[in-house]
C-alpha cells in the first residue's frame, strides 16, 4: 500500500498541510497567523462564575470570550497558596485516561462544581476545543504534554501504553522502562507511552522523559508569576505538530515549498523524528504545489454541499450547529440488475466517500447519514463495515451505530477544531446563513399587503417603493395588473425606484 504524502504550503499569513493518501487528499490542515488554533495551549486562568445548575464554570483565559470548564474535567486537587489564590493541580482519578474505573466497578461519587472550584479562584488548565461558532473553548484541568514517544500527566499516577501496541512482549518492555523512569526523574507523574514508541530504545525513552519533565517545570515556574488570562505553554506550530502526531503513518514523502519552513523541518525531524530525515524534500517549482498535485481544486470541491459519485450517484452534506447530516442518492445511476443491488452498490461508494469527506471537511460532533434504504440485512452490514474500514485510518476518534428503523446511521466525531467550511467561509451576507432567498414574488406580496398596512395608518399624497431590480421588474411585468387594482384601492399614486445596493429581500415604503 502507498504511504502518505503531506505536501505543506507555508507563506508569512497562512500554513496548509495536505495529506495525500493513494493519489488522493485525504486531509487538510489549516492555520493562519491571525487565528492560530489554542488546542494543546496551556493557561493561567481564573474563575469568573461558577454555575451549579450546569455543573460548570466560566473561566478567563484572556480570550475574547471565557472558557467553559466542566467539574467532570476538574481533577480532585491538593491545593497550593499562589498569590492569595488557589492554582490547581493535583492527582486525577486513576481512571481518568480511561473512561472507567480502574478496577471495573461503579465510579466513586463526583464532587460537584461548587466543591471544585470559587469565584475569583486561579486554576491551570489546558484547551481541549477550540472556541467553536458562538461557543467559548472547552477546558480542562488534566493537564498533559506529549512528545514525540510519550504524553506526560503531570501529578497523575497511571502509566499506560497505546493500544495500539498489540504485542505483550513489547508492551511489558516499554513499561517496565517508563516505570523505571519515571522513579527516577519523575515521581509524581504519570505517563502514556505513544504508539510511535514501538521501535524506541531506552535512551529514547529517557531523553523524552527528561525533556517532558523540563518542560513542565519551566510551565510551573512561569505560571507561579505570571498574571490571570495569561499562555503559559503554547503546543508547537502546525507544520511541527502534524509531523509529531502522525503516530504509525508510513509517510512516504514530505515536500515544502518553504525554504525557512524546510530548514525548521529538517532541525525539528532530525532531533526528534530521525526516521524522516530522508523523506524531506524542498519544493522550488513556480507553480503552487498545491495546484501541481490538484490539491486547491479538491479543496474548492470539499467546499460545496454536492458530492458526486464515480457511479453517477451524488451525497448532499448539511453542517447545523447541532449535527452534519449526509444524504445519499443514486442519481443517475440505474444499474444493471435489481433496485436492490443498485442501491446496494451505490450505498458502498458512499460509505468509502463519507469516510474520505468527514476526514477532509474536519466535520465533527453527531453525524446522521442517511442510506438509501436497503431491506437485505446482510447488505447493511457490509456498507456499515465499509465505513467503518474508511475510517481505520482516520486519526480523529469515531464511534458508529448499527443502521436504525428509519434506515439512519447515527455516528459521532471527536470535534476539537472548526469544520473546514468554518475555518474558510463565513456565513452569507444576504441570506444569513440560510441558503435560501424569498423569492421576487414573495417579496412583491409581502410590498402589497405593506402598502396596505400604511395606508390605512397614515395619510400621504404620494407612495415611493424602494426595492431591488428583480422586484420592481415583476411589478411592473406579471404583477402589473395586481398593482393596478392596489392602486385603485388605495387613491394615491405609486411610484417605484431601483435601489441597487437591496437585497432580493429587501424594499421600502416611504410617503411623499
Amino acid at each position: 500500500m502507498t504511504g502518505t504524502e503531506i505536501l505543506m504550503n507555508v507563506t508569512p499569513q497562512e500554513s496548509r498541510v495536505a495529506l495525500v493518501e493513494n493519489g488522493v487528499l485525504t486531509e487538510l490542515h489549516l492555520e493562519r497567523t491571525r487565528r492560530r488554533g489554542i488546542v494543546g495551549n496551556i493557561y493561567k486562568g481564573r474563575v469568573v462564575r461558577v454555575l451549579p445548575g450546569m455543573d460548570a464554570a466560566f473561566v478567563d483565559i484572556g480570550l475574547e470570550r471565557t472558557a467553559f470548564l466542566h467539574a467532570s474535567d476538574v481533577a480532585p486537587v491538593e491545593r497550593e497558596e499562589l498569590n492569595g489564590h488557589a492554582l490547581s493541580g493535583g492527582e486525577a482519578p486513576a481512571a481518568a485516561a480511561g473512561n472507567g474505573t480502574a478496577n471495573g466497578g461503579a465510579a466513586p461519587a463526583r464532587e460537584g462544581i461548587r466543591e471544585l472550584l470559587r469565584e475569583g479562584q486561579d486554576v491551570l488548565v489546558q484547551a481541549v476545543k477550540d472556541p467553536l461558532g458562538s461557543k467559548g473553548a472547552r477546558l480542562t484541568t488534566y493537564i498533559t504534554l506529549p512528545s514525540r514517544n510519550l504524553v506526560l500527566m503531570p501529578n497523575q499516577s497511571n502509566v499506560g501504553v497505546s493500544t495500539r501496541i498489540e504485542d505483550e512482549g513489547v508492551r511489558a518492555r516499554l513499561r517496565e522502562s517508563i516505570e523505571q523512569l519515571r522513579d527516577e526523574l519523575a515521581p509524581q507523574h504519570g505517563f502514556i507511552v505513544r504508539t510511535a514508541a514501538e521501535l524506541a530504545d531506552y535512551e529514547a525513552l529517557y531523553n523524552d522523559t527528561a525533556f517532558l519533565k523540563k518542560v513542565w517545570d519551566s510551565l510551573q515556574e512561569q505560571a507561579a508569576s505570571a498574571p490571570p488570562g495569561t499562555e503559559v505553554y503554547a503546543d508547537l506550530p502546525l507544520v511541527e505538530r502534524i509531523l509529531r502526531d502522525m503516530v504509525g503513518v508510513d509517510i512516504e514523502r514530505i515536500r515544502i515549498d518553504s525554504r525557512e519552513t524546510y530548514q525548521k523541518v529538517c532541525s525539528f525531524v532530525e532531533r526528534y523524528l530521525p526516521e524522516l530525515i530522508g523523506h524531506i524534500e524542498h519544493y522550488p517549482g513556480e507553480r503552487p504545489i498545491f495546484d501541481l498535485f490538484n490539491v486547491e481544486e479538491e479543496i474548492h470541491r470539499a467546499l460545496e454541499r454536492k458530492v458526486e459519485l464515480k457511479s453517477g450517484g451524488y451525497l448532499i452534506f448539511d453542517q447545523t450547529e447541532a449535527m452534519t447530516t449526509v444524504d445519499i442518492n443514486t442519481g443517475g445511476f440505474v444499474g444493471h440488475r435489481k433496485l436492490e443491488e443498485t442501491i446496494f452498490k451505490t450505498n458502498l461508494e458512499a460509505a468509502q466517500a463519507i469516510g474520505r469527506q468527514l476526514r477532509l471537511r474536519n466535520l465533527g460532533g453527531i453525524i446522521i447519514i442517511d442510506f438509501i434504504d436497503m431491506q437485505d440485512d446482510e447488505h447493511k452490514r457490509q456498507v456499515i463495515r465499509a465505513l467503518e474500514k474508511a475510517l481505520e485510518r482516520d486519526h480523529v476518534k469515531t464511534q458508529i451505530c448499527d443502521v436504525s428503523p428509519l434506515g439512519l446511521v447515527e455516528m459521532t466525531r471527536k470535534r476539537t477544531r472548526e469544520s473546514l467550511e468554518h475555518q474558510m467561509c463565513e456565513p452569507c451576507q444576504v441570506c444569513g446563513g440560510r441558503g435560501y432567498l424569498k423569492s421576487a414574488e414573495t417579496v412583491c406580496y409581502e410590498l402589497f399587503r405593506e402598502i396596505l398596512r400604511e395606508v390605512r395608518q397614515y395619510d400621504a399624497r404620494e407612495l415611493r417603493v424602494l426595492a431591488s431590480q428583480n422586484v420592481i421588474d415583476l411589478l411592473l411585468d406579471e404583477e402589473s395588473a395586481a398593482l393596478a387594482e392596489l392602486q385603485s384601492f388605495v387613491g394615491i399614486p405609486i411610484r417605484f425606484q431601483v435601489e441597487t445596493l437591496y437585497t432580493q429581500e429587501q424594499f421600502d415604503v416611504v410617503f411623499v
